[in-house]
């Protein structure tokens, strides 16, 4: 028996140069999933489009069409430019499967959905004594040559307001262009304030002035997968709810 005899149990192997055990640290976070994209919808699933949308002037659909873009890959989305005065034309006559209008139309040929409502600026020229205010009234125009184009859509009553000695611009553009001359001023919905911008002309909101509604519309009687689609898009749907 060897000097020392104790017992040779417990001793461990010695370790291996370099060799280091590694514990995992106790309450370490797991690692996290990165949730998966939905899929596209596929494209067997509808039509092959385009889908035909009209749009007036002002209106803004650059998000919906991201959107559509995401989900319908393969299928191509037609602008259809519109005016207010041909907007209920286009849908009735095929130009369009569906638009953003603006309200009033005929609710009994049409679906409508209102989105927004826009509030009323007043246009002048750039250097005009209106602009001294942040918000305008109908009584502060009091006096002031009041322009109405003929494709006006608001028709603004203004009292006491002065008629122009000239016809009435054809354009909301023309007439833009009118009062950054320094004649006048025009009250239109503020996105085609900010549509026909210039330099020498600014805007200001009129506080009891008339909003304009915008809306989404499409023929009751034609409606197809793709409109259905966008209506979705338009409400927030996902690319899995329902559509009931």
């Amino acid at each position: 028996m060897a000097a020392g005899g104790g017992s040779q149990r417990g001793r461990g192997r010695p370790a291996r140069p370099g060799a280091v055990r590694r514990k995992s640290p106790q309450g370490a976070p797991r690692p996290v999933k990165t949730p998966k994209k939905p899929e596209p919808v596929e494209a067997t699933s509808l039509p092959a489009g385009p889908l035909r949308l009209g749009t007036i002037p002002g209106a803004t659909v650059g998000s919906w069409i991201d959107r559509w873009q995401e989900r319908m890959p393969g299928i191509a989305v037609e602008l259809v430019p519109l005016s207010v005065a041909t907007q209920l034309d286009a849908l009735r006559g095929g130009g369009a499967d569906v638009a953003l209008v603006r309200l009033p139309v005929d609710g009994a040929a049409l679906h409508v959905i209102p989105l927004y409502d826009e509030l009323p600026v007043v246009v002048c020229a750039a250097d005009s004594h209106l602009t001294a205010a942040d918000e305008l009234t109908l009584a502060d125009l009091a006096g002031e040559i009041l322009i109405v184009p003929e494709d006006d859509v608001l028709a603004v009553h203004v009292p006491d307001a002065v008629a122009p000695a000239f016809a009435p611009p054809e354009t909301t553009a023309d007439a833009i262009a009118t009062v950054a001359a320094g004649v006048g001023i025009v009250i239109v919905p503020m996105s085609l304030a900010r549509l026909h911008h210039r330099k020498d002309a600014d805007h200001r909101v009129l506080t009891d002035g008339p909003t304009s509604t915008v809306a989404l519309a499409w023929p009751r009687d034609e409606a197809s997968p793709l409109v259905d689609a966008f209506i979705g898009i338009v409400r927030g749907r996902t690319a899995n709810s329902s559509r009931s």
